[in-house]
């Protein structure tokens, strides 16, 4: 072939690749299909607000009054526990030792406590003898003024020394509480949720972004209902309420108000990204239901719509 009808051919060919192109991008976009449909509220005037699913005894960071290094784990995820279940064990080597010295200095304590009892006794019994004499002039006053000065310093003594004792013991008790502090126990009944700590890892006090452990009362969930402050003024704490678990609108359950905080916060943020601006403030009303009724772990969403009543009458809401 020519190259003089080559060029051409090229043209046309790029001109239809290019029309093609155009033609092809702007063709609009099949709509994704849904993978769960949305709730719809069963009310026609509602308010509708996100909820979580939590505790009824509140989700517990479980913390540590003194930090150490973790020796064993006594629980695991979904272990059921009583008030008072031992849940981790801290490094008790050094309390250990310091009992051992507390209970060392107490012994040594009480010891000198009864040999100041026996010198009291003994010097009560010399002035006892003196004071039974008929005739006092059988002893100097001198030898009088010594003994009774020796039964003085003997009470002082054993005062001492019960002070001592008394030392001792709660130096000794101090010591015992270290030892107790230093297993964490489960401040009340319920359910292992999370363990984030094992062994060999450094327990820190004080407040942590990730708490060593999570335990909650799970006998009965509630759901905490963030309500924007401007629909604030619409709630009614005794309203109907319904709630439809996230992903899937045909789990559904009626709540009951378990009680509302009186103090509006900001709203937290679910996504994660601390760098998130958050301005928007919300007042959480929180509700209970049966358990059974739903397939719900604590920390799943729900949609909540709660009913809302016409405040016209009196413009203000029934809270």
């Amino acid at each position: 072939m020519k190259i003089g009808h080559t060029l051409p051919i090229l043209a046309i060919g790029g001109f239809l690749f290019a029309s093609y192109t155009i033609v092809s991008s702007n063709q609009s976009l099949p709509v994704a299909l849904a993978a769960a449909e949305p709730a719809a509220s069963p009310y026609e005037s509602f308010i509708a607000g996100a909820g979580i699913i939590e505790a009824k005894s509140r989700n517990i960071s479980v913390g540590t009054a003194l930090s150490g290094l973790v020796t064993r784990v006594a629980v695991e995820v979904g272990d059921k526990v009583k008030v008072g279940t031992p849940l981790f064990y801290l490094d008790d080597r050094e309390a250990r030792a310091e009992l051992a010295i507390r209970n060392s200095d107490l012994a040594r304590a009480r010891a000198g406590l009864m040999e100041a009892r026996a010198m009291l006794e003994d010097s009560k019994s010399l002035s006892d003898l003196i004071e039974s004499l008929a005739d006092q002039r059988a002893v100097s006053s001198e030898e009088m003024l010594r003994r009774h000065n020796t039964l003085r310093i003997s009470k002082a003594r054993l005062s001492s020394a019960e002070t001592a004792v008394r030392q001792a013991e709660a130096l000794l008790a101090s010591t015992q509480t270290t030892l107790d502090l230093l297993v964490v126990r489960a401040p009340v009944s319920g359910e292992i949720l999370q363990v984030n700590i094992r062994p060999g890892e450094f327990a820190q006090v004080g407040f942590l972004t990730t708490p060593l452990m999570l335990l909650g009362n799970l006998d009965q969930l509630h759901v905490r209902v963030d309500i924007d402050e401007n629909d604030a003024w619409r709630f009614d704490r005794h309203s109907k309420a319904m709630a439809y678990l996230r992903g899937n609108r045909n789990f559904s359950v009626e709540l009951t108000p378990a009680y509302v905080e009186p103090y509006v916060i900001p709203k937290q943020s679910l996504t994660g990204d601390s760098t998130e601006q958050v301005d928007t403030r919300v007042l959480q009303a929180l509700y209970s239901f049966d358990r059974e009724q739903l397939p719900v772990y604590v920390g799943q969403q729900m949609d909540v719509f709660i009913e809302v009543r016409d405040h016209a009458d009196n413009g203000s809401p029934a809270i």
